[in-house]
């Protein structure tokens, strides 16, 4: 069964920027701090609530010499991340502004209030207010409030040419129920899915991108949209189910804090299928999470070759 989105792995070039925005300013916690293990030289950055619960991470390659995100089909148009209640983000507008961060205005979105922003990097988010989830549980140590504070993903956008594919995959695959569908008043085809129980999450929203043209991921953008199961036998069921459909896919790759499948949807956009555990507080105390430079056991063995071609990050300070 997938439940919802796990996390959402996006390309920062500036890593130090990276890390002070997505903590200082967002007041995310920064759950690990480990390497993108297909490729040692860069960081793996994850954010998220007090101990990085499934569907609450945003993740990030740092990779300072990959070209810039080119937006369109078969890419992820945004990231929108779940706040409790329209008072918070008029909240957010104020602390954006003080703050400098290009944003939009909030707005009601078929019903629901949404406030548009981008990171340094052009980073499309946008924040959406709802009702948290109860699992979720704000950092204790987060500049924000915790009346007010990030209550992780609320879900995604996804650029497709031809939208139709990519829904049959999320609906007949993998349990989505289509829950709206309309037409902007710019023209733009929507089709929002949900999974699971619905709410915070659990949102895809399939779009038709203005101008048609095919994307690219790159800084500022995201390179994959990582989806929840429950458990191993649940991933193993997931494989088989993917190659009886006929969708090429990765074999089960052990990423340590969890197990992950990759394979493309049929718009292009890269897809991953990943556990819910072990999670990060498998080599860490959770009230230390993040501070150091965390190896999974088979990298270990090269850690000062590896933090010796990596330039060190620092915490920031906090923006009140």
């Amino acid at each position: 069964m997938i439940t919802g989105l796990h996390h959402v792995t996006a390309i920062t070039g500036r890593p130090a920027e990276n890390l002070a925005f997505y903590t200082a300013v967002l007041g995310l916690r920064l759950v690990k701090k480990t390497v993108n293990q297909d490729d040692v030289s860069a960081y793996h950055l994850f954010y998220g609530d007090e101990i990085g619960h499934p569907g609450t991470e945003i993740t990030f390659f740092s990779w300072p010499d990959a070209p810039s995100n080119v937006p369109g089909a078969g890419t992820v148009a945004g990231i929108s991340l779940a706040v409790p209640g329209p008072e918070a983000l008029q909240w957010w507008r104020e602390r954006l502004h003080r703050l400098g961060v290009p944003h939009g205005e909030v707005a009601d979105r078929r019903g629901r209030a949404v406030l548009p922003f981008t990171d340094a990097e052009g980073q499309r988010l946008e924040l959406v207010a709802a009702d948290p989830r109860p699992d979720v549980v704000p950092w204790a140590g987060s500049p924000v409030p915790g009346e007010r504070a990030i209550r992780g993903m609320f879900g995604v956008t996804i650029d497709a040419a031809a939208p139709a594919p990519t829904v049959a995959l999320l609906t007949r695959l993998f349990g989505f129920r289509q829950t709206d569908a309309y037409t902007e008043a710019t023209g733009v085809a929507v089709t929002v899915l949900e999974a699971g129980p619905g709410g915070p999450g659990t949102e895809v929203r399939v779009v038709v991108p203005g101008p048609l043209r095919r994307g690219r991921p790159g800084i500022g953008g995201v390179h994959h949209v990582a989806f929840r199961t429950p458990d191993d036998a649940a991933h193993r069921g997931w494989q088989q189910a993917l190659a009886r459909a006929g969708v090429p896919a990765s074999p089960i790759i052990d990423r340590y804090y969890f197990r992950s499948i990759y394979f493309h949807e049929p718009g292009g956009t890269l897809f991953e299928i990943a556990t819910d555990g072990p999670g990060f507080a498998t080599d860490e105390p959770v009230g230390s999470l993040g501070e150091r430079l965390a190896l999974p056991p088979f990298l270990e063995p090269r850690r000062a070759e590896i933090e010796a071609g990596l330039t060190p990050l620092h915490t920031p300070a906090p923006q009140p």
